[in-house]
């Protein structure tokens, strides 16, 4: 079922050749952006009819309004399933516990007697966090979106969600749940680029209400959610372009290929073109997991959706010499989600640089990631591990340097500014200081 890549026959290729030669999911956000080019000009020109017109053409429902009633949510946790309940209650207060450890404190620097600048974090003012629909429901998102934000001490959050017609146009009763179990009281049902562009430009809601634009969109959506961030992002600010999903196992000769197996599945589960991808130096690993697929899909609910996944050109398992090799190609790959299956898995996932999250040996698959762990699962995805990271506290901060000069600091410092400004052929500069001294800086 997945392809077999072999790179054991010679030394790997530098890393910017051997990402061109790992699978890889292809996302034409480019190509996307055509499409979602017309509705948000839509959004941004006639405001909340023509998000409504776009929602009954891609959702097949058109929903009373936009701001989901509150008693509606209210409700939705009141018929909640005990069960599901106490699940997503853990899930927040391990993701609490997490989140509120990476504040930020302020930090205050002595430059010079008399001189100081203060880093002060500041957090975003008003958020839209977006809970993706389509097929899975992810009151999980609703949290991972929410408690870092509410962590980070942001005034005012909207979580929006695409409005299902089985619901009477409201978004998924698990989602509204969650939003009220998390404390927050602004739902919004819309999803698709036209909720990016509404995030971003606000609008008048059915009733005539306000609906608020916001100051930065942050969770995961399809492609469309994809492009239309790309296309707004300065008017909003984003969290990241997050594609589908992908999960890289680097495993040896001891794994569980039941294991590997399953967690492979586990992800191939979201999408079709979800990216499922096995590294190991064990040729018999593959062999046993290839088997292991071969049962187990047939076995799960999802099964044609899972086997389009992991017989797509975007998953395959890759043979390699050694762990080393093994690290430097999910390095290359920079993963999403990258599990260490090896006899030293914490020493071989210190050495690793690029992945969005990493899960250290057989007791921690992705799924414990996606819910439960405390961790973050909105993670940068296509390579994008490279240079950015998942969403945090930190994602909510800015970082606002103040500066503090006395007048004896500023004179002492006057002649070096001047000769700077000058340097760069911006006298004014340097004058802005010497005017502050009759003139001249002593």
């Amino acid at each position: 079922m997945l392809r077999r890549l072999d790179l054991r026959s010679s030394p790997l290729p530098r890393p910017a050749t051997l990402r061109g030669m790992l699978p890889r999911a292809e996302v034409d956000v480019d190509a996307a952006l055509a499409a979602v080019t017309p509705i948000v000009h839509a959004v941004r020109d006639r405001g909340t009819e023509a998000v409504l017109e776009a929602t009954e053409r891609f959702d097949k429902v058109r929903p009373a309004s936009i701001r989901v009633p509150g008693e509606t949510v209210t409700n939705a946790l009141r018929d909640l399933d005990p069960d599901i309940r106490a699940a997503l209650e853990t899930s927040i207060e391990r993701a609490r516990k997490v989140h509120e450890e990476q504040r930020r404190a302020d930090v205050v620097t002595q430059v010079v007697p008399g001189g100081t600048v203060t880093e002060r974090f500041v957090p975003v003012r008003r958020v839209g966090l977006y809970a993706p629909g389509g097929l899975a429901v992810y009151p999980s998102s609703v949290i991972m979106n929410v408690v870092p934000a509410q962590a980070a001490g942001v005034d005012s959050l909207v979580v929006a969600s695409p409005p299902q017609a089985e619901f009477g146009g409201l978004p998924h009763p698990t989602i509204l749940a969650a939003a009220a179990l998390l404390g927050v009281d602004e739902v919004w049902a819309v999803g698709g680029a036209q909720c990016v562009a509404l995030l971003a430009y606000g609008g008048t809601d059915t009733d005539g209400g306000e609906l608020e634009p916001v100051d930065m969109v942050t969770g995961p959506g399809n492609i469309f959610v994809t492009a239309a961030k790309r296309m707004l992002r300065g008017l909003v600010g984003i969290d990241a372009e997050a594609g589908t999903t992908e999960i890289a196992i680097l495993a040896d000769s001891g794994a569980d290929p039941v294991h590997v197996a399953a967690d492979l599945i586990s992800q191939a589960e979201h999408d079709p073109n979800a990216a499922s991808v096995l590294v190991t130096t064990s040729e018999e690993l593959a062999a046993a997991v290839d088997a292991e697929l071969e049962h187990q899909v047939g076995a799960t609910k999802h099964t044609e959706r899972v086997r389009t996944a992991l017989s797509g050109p975007q998953s395959g398992t890759i043979l390699v010499s050694s762990t080393d090799d093994g690290i430097a190609v999910v390095d290359a790959y920079a993963a999403e989600h990258l599990e260490i299956q090896t006899a030293d898995a914490r020493a071989d996932a210190a050495r690793v640089r690029n992945a969005g999250a990493i899960f250290i040996g057989p007791y921690a698959p992705v799924s414990l990631g996606d819910y439960c762990a405390g961790s973050n699962h909105v993670l940068p995805t296509g390579g994008c591990a490279r240079h950015s990271g998942g969403l945090s506290t930190a994602t909510f901060l800015r970082g606002v340097h103040v500066v503090e000069y006395t007048e004896a600091a500023l004179r002492d410092v006057a002649d070096q500014v001047v000769t700077l400004a000058n340097a760069e052929d911006l006298p004014a500069h340097g004058q802005a200081v010497t005017a502050r001294f009759g003139g001249a800086a002593r």
